[in-house]
């Protein structure tokens, strides 16, 4: 028993083993977006308004800003992430408590449920039922069962929200300071903004690469959609300061 028990977790460390970065991917791509679009936003929002209006501000109100808004969105985003999962995972304990109540008190009508859907499955009536049957010896592997296929919520129980929450904040710092680096070393103006924008499209397609290493489906859409998704944002944001000009 020793050896299999052994084998199994092997099995599982090498073909089921998930990294870090694959465990946060959806708070990494998220937040690193949102950064690198926010800070952008700031710098094409001076350019949009004419090249004079950065040579007169000023690098160093464009970092001012930049930072400002990198920083204090950052925090929001991560801090929102947090709330979210803890909301999420808050919903579903309340939504199965209520499925292990009917599961108690009106067994039938999830008898019946429980084999409708395994019939929509695929399953005959025969092993329908007896699945069925083996399910209602055990409650809650009855209540997970139901919440995926009836209720159809994921279990949120695996993820921990302030880790999310840091995942989110750490990707939106990191990829969102990057449209900000040439206003750290140059003077503020059009050649500066130049510097900015393909910065800006350098950390989009980091972060479009980042995906395509964690989930290994299609370089091109994986680059592509990330890259159009925030040069959308990006364009927007520039068109706004073009308004003011």
């Amino acid at each position: 028993m020793t050896m299999i028990s052994d084998k199994i977790a092997e099995h599982k460390g090498r073909e089921h083993h998930i990294s870090p970065i694959a465990e946060f991917i959806k708070q990494i791509i998220y937040g690193g977006n949102d950064g690198i679009v926010t800070t952008f936003a700031v710098v094409a929002g001076f350019a949009g308004a004419g090249a004079s209006g950065i040579a007169e501000i000023g690098g160093i109100a464009v970092l001012l800003f930049g930072l400002a808004n990198l920083f204090a969105d950052g925090a929001a985003m991560g801090l929102g992430e947090f709330l979210s999962a803890r909301s999420e995972q808050d919903l579903y304990h309340t939504v199965r408590e209520k499925e292990l109540y009917e599961i108690e008190n009106n067994p039938e009508m999830e008898r019946l449920e429980a084999i409708e859907m395994l019939q929509d499955r695929g399953f005959s009536l025969n092993h329908a039922e007896e699945m069925t049957n083996i399910l209602e010896n055990y409650p809650n592997h009855y209540a997970d069962f139901m919440m995926a296929y009836e209720i159809q919520m994921a279990d949120p129980n695996g993820e921990n929200p302030i880790l999310n929450g840091l995942a989110t904040f750490v990707s939106f710092i990191c990829f969102g300071i990057i449209p900000l680096l040439p206003y750290f070393l140059l003077e503020a103006n059009n050649f500066t903004f130049q510097i900015s924008v393909f910065a800006t499209f350098f950390a989009l397609t980091a972060l479009g690469l980042l995906r395509y290493l964690v989930v290994r489906q299609n370089i091109l859409r994986s680059v592509g959609e990330t890259i159009l998704v925030g040069g959308v944002c990006a364009i927007v944001a520039y068109i706004v300061g073009l308004a003011f000009s």
